[in-house]
């Protein structure tokens, strides 16, 4: 009885709680946020000062006690609190249209595959706690799957990788289960390090996350580009303490990440290989499909095909597959219960 009406006032959510961003998906409306996973905390007083893309303008620019930080790293969740009151947040903004004061919706959240059941306990406890009354969870390579429009429920092979910003996901998927699978704790933030540090090693020049991400996403390749490609990047020279400014290359940029790019490459390879011949067969027929916003590296398709010897495509709308997958399975929860990660474990006994 009081679950009609809490479904009455309240909308079901799907949320893609990735590292670098997080996705809000509405049953019946689609997808109305999406921000930075970012939380602007004032340590003096523990007040929360700004969530998402107005926290992200802060990183880098507030005084010593104003601290813009990420409560997931590597895909889990770091700092509970505050990862709650950021679900608090989104799931508030998704009810303001609706004028509920105190929404209790049913909430779907994806999680990294690598995850140990106490992760997967702190992101339902922190979604209980910011307010929904029941919580799901779906692996990511599951719904970026389902996103993309793969038969994931049939009998036969569906090969996905999910490279978001703090994971990579990889996983074969068959009969609504994940078959194989590897979660890479190597993604778009690792690439953004890889090109501080090739920046700091070869020009002794100091640069921010923001700006080593700016560089990846403009002139960032996975093979040679036909065009030559090169920018001004700013920083603080760290042998003179003054600012400076330089020009860097496609070249330099690939190589800075090309590590992190073949260890991506090796988990995609050794996934195949575990996968059984007969789903194989149709994974070469199908291809392997990419979702999550580091697919759209230049030219890393094409590499992955080079070296799998398996056809290789980015899914339309890569950034959102995850949070559209998960939002199907919450319109069609009788029918795709099957494809929830298990969470018998974290229910309290009858």
């Amino acid at each position: 009885m009081l679950d009609k009406i809490w479904s009455k006032i309240s909308k079901d959510i799907a949320i893609d709680l990735g590292t670098a961003n997080s996705l809000v998906y509405v049953g019946g409306e689609g997808i109305v946020i999406s921000e930075p996973s970012v939380v602007a905390v004032n340590q003096k007083t523990g007040q929360i000062l700004a969530i998402g893309q107005e926290a992200k303008e802060m990183v880098g620019r507030t005084p010593a006690h104003i601290v813009a930080t990420r409560p997931l790293v590597e895909g889990v969740v770091s700092d509970f609190e505050v990862t709650e009151q950021m679900l608090r947040y989104f799931i508030e903004k998704a009810h303001r249209k609706k004028m509920t004061l105190f929404p209790h919706p049913r909430v779907i959240v994806g999680i990294p595959c690598g995850v140990t059941e106490v992760e997967k306990k702190a992101v339902q406890d922190a979604a209980k706690n910011a307010g929904a009354r029941e919580v799901y969870l779906i692996e990511q390579p599951m719904a970026a799957a389902i996103g993309a429009r793969l038969p994931v429920q049939e009998a036969g092979g569906n090969f996905i990788v999910d490279i978001g910003g703090g994971t990579t996901e990889v996983a074969v998927i068959s009969l609504g289960g994940i078959v194989t699978s590897r979660s890479l704790r190597i993604a778009g933030d690792r690439l953004d390090e890889d090109i501080i540090n090739f920046v700091q090693e070869e020009y002794k020049l100091l640069i921010g996350k923001r700006t080593a991400e700016r560089v990846k996403i403009a002139i960032g390749s996975a093979i040679p580009l036909r065009q030559k490609k090169e920018m001004p990047l700013r920083g603080r020279n760290l042998i003179t303490g003054l600012p400076e400014e330089i020009m860097i290359s496609d070249e330099e940029i690939r190589k800075a990440m090309e590590k992190s790019v073949d260890q991506i490459i090796e988990a995609i390879r050794v996934t195949i290989e575990e996968t059984p011949p007969e789903l194989l067969s149709d994974i070469m027929s199908k291809g392997i499909c990419l979702a999550g916003g580091g697919s759209l590296l230049r030219g890393l398709d094409t590499l992955i095909t080079k070296k799998t010897k398996i056809a290789t495509k980015v899914i339309d709308d890569p950034l959102t597959a995850v949070v559209r997958g998960a939002g199907i399975v919450l319109e069609n929860l009788d029918k795709l219960k099957e494809v929830l990660a298990d969470t018998q474990f974290l229910e309290p006994p009858k």
